[in-house]
């Protein structure tokens, strides 16, 4: 492709190489684009990025030895003597980066409707529930989240929440080619501040909500720059849908510049619920309740507590711009399952077990205040913590289980290159200042084949920290360990014993 047709819609500048080229660089055929030096291929745009640990302005000699057919750059670098590469200086290479994503895939957004979901808790779940919503009703949909790429048929594992730009329209080209009328994505702060979805407007930007998380080294300062990066969405799509409860609302939606769409609890809401009543059936959690505004109806959610309604009336307000029917929508309401997120596994009619990613104190606590409005006869909660991560977040961890939880597993998650009972050592220091009741298992397979024998009628069951992932980290090295496949094992092992 013409580099002068990738790098249209981005101002820049010529500052090196051959100065007589400069009217003839845009006719410079580019064959790929690249901002890992590792990857130079002969003829790339190699893109200089400034990462958390690296930056790739230091490589440029490098790319421009092994071949790359131009530079972008936002200062000064170094080239070999002689080298004849053009550099582009732009003013951010991080935005430039995305708009040439843009242009180098056939800017691929504008032949999708694209919906963006930013909030710090159910992105995940609302971007399964809108899929499912849009394929119910005939729009074949494509997904990119925290779980997984799904790009018609094919499931592919995701390495970021919201990938890196030219990953990112490189995915949005083959959901084109796959025919895909619509793309729905989880947006992170991260991404936003990175810039990887700039280049393209959003046809729907979605606000669930905010607490304060991701702040910290190579995350964000403090907390208005999470809540500044998170309201950038809604400077990049045509509508937003936003929940109008959130004590943040106001801030996030400030200086917005599309057409707003709200939903909650709020009378002022255009798509209000009212009169939520939790639901219990044997093995499965789920919540009642109904929806006034711009639409009535009564919906049965088939995901428990009154946080599930906010991400039920998010991918309403979603699905009513694409014209979707009630009975549609609420067929989805009834049989939506997120991996990893309250995954209800069939175990035992007599109690209920579930599966969840909650790997931090705040996502524990909301998890587990939520299952306690069920009332079970026991709490019981399995988990450990990661290991060469923070001891902070174990002593955390164990406070809120040991407060809210009759019974904790105290186990192994990714122990990485620490002793694993060392850091079930660190989880009992804040069990400790409870008086809540707990096991030591360090084995998680065995951890849950106790809870599995020793489940009670009435008890709900969390195994909590995994979620989606299929692995253990031991000593930098990935094992297969799926929560599923060791449920169905012990199941298989216990029918054997008996």
């Amino acid at each position: 492709m013409r580099l002068g047709d990738i790098i249209e819609n981005v101002p820049y500048r010529l500052t090196a190489g051959n100065t007589d080229r400069e009217l003839l660089a845009g006719d410079i055929q580019i064959t790929a684009l690249c901002n890992d030096s590792r990857k130079v291929t002969e003829g790339c745009l190699f893109i200089c990025v400034k990462g958390a640990n690296m930056d790739s302005h230091d490589l440029a000699a490098q790319a421009a030895e092994a071949g790359a057919g131009a530079i972008a750059a936002e200062h000064d670098i170094d080239l070999p003597d002689g080298c004849e590469t053009p550099v582009l200086r732009v003013k951010d290479t991080r935005s430039a980066m995305a708009y040439f994503a843009a242009a180098f895939y056939g800017h691929p957004a504008e032949k999708l409707r694209t919906i963006g979901i930013t909030g710090t808790k159910g992105k995940t779940t609302s971007t399964y529930l809108i899929r499912h919503m849009l394929e119910n009703s005939g729009y074949k949909t494509g997904l990119i989240g925290t779980i997984e790429m799904i790009i018609g048929d094919k499931h592919i594992p995701a390495g970021n929440t919201t990938p890196e730009s030219i990953i990112l329209q490189e995915t949005l080209k083959k959901m084109v080619d796959e025919d895909c009328d619509a793309v729905v994505m989880e947006v992170s702060s991260q991404a936003l501040m990175l810039h990887r979805t700039d280049g393209f407007t959003f046809d729907i930007g979605v606000f669930t909500n905010i607490e304060e998380d991701h702040i910290g080294p190579n995350e964000h300062k403090d907390f208005d720059d999470y809540l500044h990066c998170k309201s950038l969405l809604f400077r990049q799509c045509r509508t937003g849908i936003a929940n109008i409860d959130d004590d943040h609302f106001e801030q996030v939606m400030e200086g917005h510049t599309c057409e707003l769409i709200t939903y909650g609890f709020s009378k002022g809401a255009d798509y209000r619920a009212s009169d939520p009543m939790l639901i219990k059936k044997p093995g499965e959690l789920g919540v009642l309740f109904t929806i006034s505004g711009r639409t009535d109806m009564k919906a049965e959610f088939a995901m428990p507590g009154t946080f599930s309604v906010y991400n039920a009336l998010c991918s309403l307000a979603v699905a009513k711009c694409f014209d979707c029917d009630d009975l549609q929508i609420e067929d989805a309401f009834k049989k939506v399952k997120v991996r990893g997120r309250i995954e209800m596994i069939p175990v035992n009619p007599d109690y209920t077990l579930l599966i969840d990613y909650a790997h931090n104190a705040m996502a524990l606590e909301s998890l587990l205040t939520t299952l306690k409005e069920y009332r079970p006869n026991r709490l019981i909660t399995l988990f450990g913590c990661g290991g060469n991560r923070s001891k902070t977040r174990r002593f955390q961890m164990g406070e809120v289980s040991g407060k809210l939880s009759d019974l904790t597993v105290v186990t192994s998650d990714n122990p990485r290159f620490e002793d694993p009972m060392a850091i079930i050592k660190d989880i009992e220091t804040g069990l400790a200042k409870t008086a809540g009741s707990y096991v030591e298992i360090p084995d998680r397979k065995e951890a849950i084949k106790y809870c599995i024998e020793n489940g009670e009628p009435g008890d709900i069951i969390v195994l909590a920290g995994k979620g989606h992932e299929d692995y253990q980290e031991i000593k930098g090295v990935k094992y297969p360990m799926d929560e599923r496949d060791l449920i169905r094992d012990i199941l298989e092992e216990l029918k054997e014993g008996n």
